[in-house]
């Protein structure tokens, strides 16, 4: 199992999000996250410009069997894509084991 975190646009959810349940991927965490990145965001307040750093982002955290992999990348980088510097990074780990409470099932079985 892997275990993808991707963050992303917060204008690019959505998009992210009906990409993912067209595939048959149901189920997945987000958070709104802040970070520091190479994109600096120019805003103006009252008409003055300033800039900032700090940059509002969406952190997606998925698990999915390891035969899912590249098709659930390949929708990431399709409905994240911009093609502007700040469009996010995607991480990517291997899960050991995973566990449904309710009935107690492990492995891929515990992920549908």
């Amino acid at each position: 199992m892997k275990k993808i975190e991707a963050i992303i646009r917060k204008s690019k959810f959505e998009e992210v999000k009906k990409g993912l349940h067209d595939i048959g991927v149901n189920f997945f965490s987000y958070w709104d996250v802040t970070g520091v990145g190479n994109e600096k965001q120019g805003h103006v307040y009252r008409g003055v410009s300033y800039s900032t750093t700090d940059i509002q982002r969406r952190l997606v955290s998925i698990v999915i069997s390891d035969d899912f992999l590249d098709k659930t990348l390949q929708v990431i980088f399709k409905t994240a894509y911009t093609g502007a510097v700040g469009d996010g990074k995607i991480f990517i780990s291997t899960i050991e084991e995973a566990y449904r409470i309710r009935t107690q099932e492990g492995g891929t079985d515990s992920l549908n």
